[in-house]
């Protein structure tokens, strides 16, 4: 396997592991306002993901960063194509992080519910801005023989992106209230189970039609192309029964594989292409045209093989050491408590 193919692989698990990780903390930050009915159940379940988000924000960070230095005539067009939408992205990913901070600097209800609808919408906004950029690569831009962009902001905003970025949203709720059943107690939990297992019939339908339409989309062929898509209807039909029997760790797990195979097989299509051209399939960008020097790639992998796996090492301990589930706080306390008995999640 060559480097170019080798780094390929690499940022598709980033994007991957980033909806895997972030997806129920997004999930989380949008359904926290619904599934919560005081501030008090509101602010437990904001912390249920309180010691993870900003780490699962790496992902997409080294994601970016990962296309910048392997690939960057891929970063160059795709980015400078989505300035604006990029402005967005970031703004809403600024409005949910300072809400963690902020929410609870004042005892004001209306300053609470203020940094709780911030949280709200910037958490419904990423997973639709990332899918229709992601979307966009497989179906194709107006990029021209130079490898830049000729379309305007209106031309990102293709039907099939727009699909993909509906899709990660709704199965960003679902990967969220399943989290929540996992990690709450009492009432929040049964409305949590409830939530999810509304969600579940949405999104299997809207994975289906992402499979059929990825599948018109794309000519990868069955095993790089058809079957992740399948694998993923599995996956969430496996995850809606698993919520039905009140499963908790098999629907869990069912959600974290229905979002990781959408995500990844938006990759599998795409490859050998990086960002396809709709003015013609010629300009289209590859995996080889737009890829550093050996030598940059190289160096990646040497700093990528050392430090990978010691970041994985701490983002699991991270999970284990949060494990507990959080319960509603005893009369006059500030803080959320654990679970009565303590039992892990």
């Amino acid at each position: 396997m060559s480097l170019p193919i080798f780094w390929f692989g690499v940022v598709a698990v980033f994007w991957t592991g980033f909806f895997v990780l972030e997806g129920f903390d997004l999930g989380v930050g949008v359904l926290h306002r619904f599934i919560g009915r005081t501030d008090d159940e509101r602010r437990v379940l904001i912390n249920t993901v309180g010691p993870f988000w900003d780490g699962n924000e790496v992902w997409l960070i080294v994601g970016g960063a990962a296309i910048f230095a392997a690939f960057p005539g891929w970063y160059a067009t795709w980015f400078s194509a989505g300035y604006l939408a990029l402005v967005l992205l970031l703004v809403a990913l600024m409005a949910r992080g300072v809400s963690f901070e902020w929410r609870g600097r004042r005892e004001s209800l209306r300053w609470r519910d203020g940094w709780s609808w911030s949280m709200c919408i910037g958490s419904a906004l990423i997973p639709v801005l990332l899918g229709v950029a992601l979307g966009d690569l497989l179906v194709g831009l107006p990029v021209g023989s130079n490898q830049e962009y000729t379309g305007t902001f209106w031309d990102l905003l293709t039907p099939y992106g727009v699909f993909v970025g509906v899709t990660l949203l709704l199965l960003s709720l679902q990967h969220g209230a399943t989290f929540l059943g996992l990690r709450t107690l009492d009432e929040l939990r049964a409305r949590s189970h409830r939530v999810a297992w509304v969600l579940a019939w949405p999104a299997f339908l809207v994975v289906v039609g992402y499979a059929v339409w990825t599948a018109v989309v794309s000519d990868r062929g069955f095993w790089w192309g058809v079957l992740p898509t399948v694998l993923a209807v599995v996956a969430s039909f496996v995850a809606g029964g698993a919520l039905h029997r009140r499963a908790e760790g098999l629907a869990f797990t069912g959600t974290a594989a229905t979002i990781g195979l959408v995500v990844l097989s938006l990759f599998t299509n795409l490859y050998p292409d990086v960002l396809v051209s709709s003015t013609n399939p010629a300009y289209s960008l590859t995996v080889a045209n737009t890829a550093s020097s050996h030598y940059a790639l190289q160096v990646m992998t040497v700093v990528a093989l050392v430090l990978l796996p010691v970041v994985l090492a701490y983002q699991a301990w991270t999970y284990v050491v949060f494990r507990r589930r959080l319960a509603l706080p005893p009369a006059g306390s500030t803080e959320p408590s654990p679970s009565k008995q303590g039992a892990p999640a």
